[in-house]
């Protein structure tokens, strides 16, 4: 009897393979995708109309910086220590704000990889140094608005006698913080669309009915279709990362099984989402709804593109609970920080027991006629 069950999953892994082969597209979302795109775009990047900056002090503070934040800057206190905002009103080029946060060299380097800061200034002989991505077009331009305002415009050159120090480390371009998010956003794509629309359109063309009257194991048919995805999102992972690294020199700073460990996680996680999403209704237009309803706002929210904290500081806290969002940041954790199994163990219980919390509901749901 098991060697039957067990067939039969092999049988249904290969059928799903076949049909996958020959039937590799999937449904795009249409118009009212780009619309919310761009939505999501100018509510992350026009807030108060006003350009906002975030800027980490490394040591101890020029002079020339610290009398003027004695003399204009407000100050604040967050978690992470005393935050000194600086205030610009222009009426031509529009306002600015520079929030400065004091940190050692380290940590400010976290908070570069992590999209928290746009710039790093630290004191050297007297001298103030810049240090940001040249590639990244918000750090540039936090370095001209506050170099102006110190009167000291610098060109944008390397080991210059000004102090401008672009940034090369590895885990600090915005390639590398874009790549780890373009595998977790994949992994979501494929089970979405490969996993929910799947049982969705076949639940609408009765297929799901009749394979039901056959012997097989319901949870096996679910089981098939998951191990396809996750092979093929596992490959898809593969050629993302491997043309990156050629291309742009892209490296796994951290631990690769435990990079593999998360992977699995979010596949389970969304895996168990889809087979929810899924679990009831039978027209495809209502369950195209349904898996943008979900897809969408974790898209724009968890800081696939740009990172989420151009979002209002009230909403941080609710981005964070996304499953998404704890997918990218512990796959940029271990790209670019070097992050190993205690960093993304939490992570990645909390996504796999949620994947199988959906799916147990999901099943205890599932309507096959």
């Amino acid at each position: 009897m098991k060697s039957f069950k067990n067939k039969q999953l092999y049988q249904l892994t290969l059928t799903q393979i076949l049909e996958t082969i020959r039937e590799p597209e999937v449904l795009f979302w249409g118009i009212i995708f780009p619309v919310l795109i761009s939505i999501g775009l100018g509510l992350a990047f026009t807030q108060d109309s006003e350009a906002k900056f975030r800027i980490v002090i490394v040591e101890n503070s020029p002079a020339r910086l610290d009398s003027l934040l004695s003399v204009y800057a407000l100050t604040e206190t967050e978690k992470q220590g005393e935050v000194h905002i600086w205030k610009i009103t222009d009426d031509a080029l529009g306002n600015t704000e520079f929030r400065f946060l004091r940190n050692d060299w380290n940590t400010g380097i976290v908070s570069l990889k992590r999209g928290e800061a746009d710039l790093l200034i630290s004191d050297s002989l007297g001298a103030i140094h810049y240090h940001f991505d040249p590639h990244n077009s918000q750090s540039q331009l936090a370095y001209l608005k506050l170099s102006t305002l110190l009167e000291s415009p610098v060109p944008l050159q390397q080991n210059s006698s000004t102090g401008v120090e672009p940034l090369k480390l590895k885990g600090v371009r915005y390639i590398d913080f874009l790549v780890p998010g373009l595998i977790a956003f994949g992994i979501m794509g494929s089970m979405m669309w490969g996993v929910s629309y799947t049982l969705i359109e076949r639940r609408s063309q009765k297929l799901l009915r009749r394979m039901v009257a056959t012997p097989m194991k319901k949870t096996n048919f679910i089981f098939a279709m998951m191990f396809v995805r996750i092979l093929m999102n596992f490959i898809e992972a593969v050629i993302i990362f491997f043309a990156a690294a050629l291309l742009f020199g892209i490296e796994i700073q951290g631990n690769i099984g435990a990079l593999i460990f998360l992977f699995l996680a979010g596949n389970i996680a969304f895996t168990g989402i889809a087979v929810l999403v899924s679990c009831r209704t039978s027209k495809t237009e209502v369950g195209t709804g349904w898996i943008n309803a979900v897809q969408m706002p974790m898209m724009i929210l968890s800081g696939i593109f740009f990172s989420y904290h151009n979002f209002p500081s009230w909403s941080i806290p609710f981005i964070k609970l996304l499953p998404l969002t704890a997918l990218t940041d512990g796959m940029r954790s271990i790209f670019n920080e070097g992050a190993g199994w205690m960093e993304i163990l939490s992570p990645s219980i909390a996504l796999s027991a949620f994947g199988f919390i959906c799916f147990a509901i999901g099943m205890k749901l599932f309507k096959w006629y």
